[in-house]
């Protein structure tokens, strides 16, 4: 019996499973009531020992106990994603198929030419709603994201970059690879005490400037490695400005920055199509929302400390270099700049 060549690219393509987290209804009033029921006080005593803020368990804990309590509220749910789905594809209309099918499978063929004309409206208004919805990406001239979403719909642009699983040994190469610098540095480095003393105080924070800048967070950016999403951390701006504040003064008075705010994530990214050599990945990381933020009320104690006779388009105090993002250009070196006379003191660990 011949077979056919073709086959169709439900069986061709393989389904990819994925999860994504999503918030069941009354998800967000539970998990405010958690926060707001929350004695934070107990994790400042819990990490103090004598007359010393151990700033390494005060922040761990605090930054463990909002993931946590963040995890708790949500719920993992795991879908097959194909690559080959149309966009216009809704819930509607697959139901609508199943209805036809078991129409088909049954035999009775007024029910069948039903379905099929319920099947056919379906698709036909699933269209003039995607069609609407890409129409609206073109409407607001100044969301520029919005508009490149349109785009990428239009022309059907996909970025196909995936890493070979089945390499295991391919995160030790990269990491290798990525700090081949640092292998060749053989110079011990030093630690001070924290605790000498400093002839510039160190600066201060206040709570609302902490809540302010929680409350400007981009909800749609990634959590990092503590998995707190950024829309929690805005809309609970006011439950946390508090605690967040006394973290990052003890930090700035102690001069040393949590391992839990310096944890990053390298999400290696390919360049090319093609990956020919560990050269061709680009290593991007992700750090903790909230050590962004942690920058960002620390760039006006930074910008007071430069000397006017630096560039300003060098400095932060541009602000419409790279669009405003200027601070995660020039930290490093401003820092260094800046604050030179107080970490020469005071080493930030």
């Amino acid at each position: 019996m011949l077979t056919p060549a073709y086959k169709p690219q439900l069986k061709r393509v393989r389904a990819e499973k994925r999860q994504i987290r999503v918030w069941p209804k009354g998800a967000a009033s539970a998990l405010q009531d958690c926060f707001l029921h929350t004695d934070w006080v107990i994790f400042k005593t819990a990490a103090s020992y004598d007359d010393h803020i151990d700033i390494e368990e005060y922040a761990e804990a605090v930054i463990s106990y909002i993931a946590k309590c963040t995890e708790d509220v949500t719920v993992i749910k795991t879908f097959s994603a194909r690559g080959y789905k149309k966009p216009w594809m809704t819930t509607e209309v697959r139901s609508l198929l199943k209805a036809r099918d078991t129409a088909y499978r049954s035999g009775d063929r007024s029910t069948l030419r039903s379905a099929r004309s319920t099947l056919s409206l379906g698709i036909r208004k699933a269209k003039r709603a995607y069609a609407g919805k890409i129409h609206g990406h073109f409407c607001d001239t100044g969301d520029t994201r919005r508009m490149w979403q349109g785009i990428k719909a239009l022309t059907d642009y996909r970025i196909r970059q995936k890493l070979d699983d089945s390499d295991a040994s391919l995160p030790n190469r990269l990491n290798k690879f990525f700090a081949r610098f640092e292998a060749s540095n053989t110079t011990a480095r030093g630690r001070a005490s924290p605790f000498l003393p400093s002839d510039q105080p160190a600066p201060i924070i206040d709570s609302e400037h902490t809540r302010r800048t929680l409350a400007r967070v981009n909800p749609r950016k990634t959590g990092g490695p503590n998995n707190i999403p950024g829309h929690v951390l805005k809309e609970y701006a006011d439950v946390f400005a508090d605690v967040l504040t006394d973290i990052f003064n003890i930090s700035l008075s102690q001069a040393i920055v949590p391992r839990c705010f310096k944890t990053s994530t390298i999400i290696p990214v390919a360049k090319k199509s093609v990956v020919a050599c560990l050269n061709d990945y680009h290593p991007v990381a992700l750090t903790p929302v909230v050590m962004k933020c942690f920058e960002q009320l620390g760039k006006p104690h930074i910008t007071a400390s430069l000397p006017s006779s630096l560039d300003p388009l060098v400095c932060l105090s541009s602000k419409s270099l790279y669009g405003g993002r200027n601070i995660h250009h020039t930290a490093h070196s401003s820092l260094s700049l800046g604050l030179q006379r107080h970490l020469c003191q005071n080493p930030i660990h």
